[in-house]
């Protein structure tokens, strides 16, 4: 029997700092791999996280995520400041930050599935 590798899934979140974050792009297959790819150029910091990424592939574009969902795509978002040295609180005035994730931190798993029952 051959062994098939799982399709690939991928959303992009945006996050302007106000507010809940937003699906600003999802895929699978070649438009996953296409977000993943664009995501490497503009050194956007991607997290894998199966469960979050398939909750948030079932919403819709431009839909702000809902409130079961804060707490996984929180870690998300302190993930990407992290790995830029920065903290939410420290974003120059009047800049908008954006972060766009693969999926979420290992402890935002147990949120995901929760969220997702």
């Amino acid at each position: 029997m051959e062994s098939r590798e799982p399709t690939s899934l991928a959303v992009a979140l945006r996050w302007d700092g106000a507010g809940a974050p937003q699906v600003v792009a999802k895929g699978s297959g070649e438009v996953a791999e296409r977000i993943i790819a664009l995501a490497h150029e503009h050194r956007v910091p991607l997290r894998e996280d199966p469960a979050l990424v398939t909750v948030l592939s079932q919403l819709d574009l431009d839909q702000r995520i809902p409130e079961r969902l804060y707490i996984a795509v929180a870690e998300v978002i302190a993930f990407a400041y992290a790995l830029q040295g920065r903290r939410p609180d420290t974003r120059p005035a009047g800049v908008a930050g954006k972060t766009r994730a693969q999926g979420a931190a290992a402890p935002a798993r147990a949120n995901a599935s929760a969220a997702a029952d």
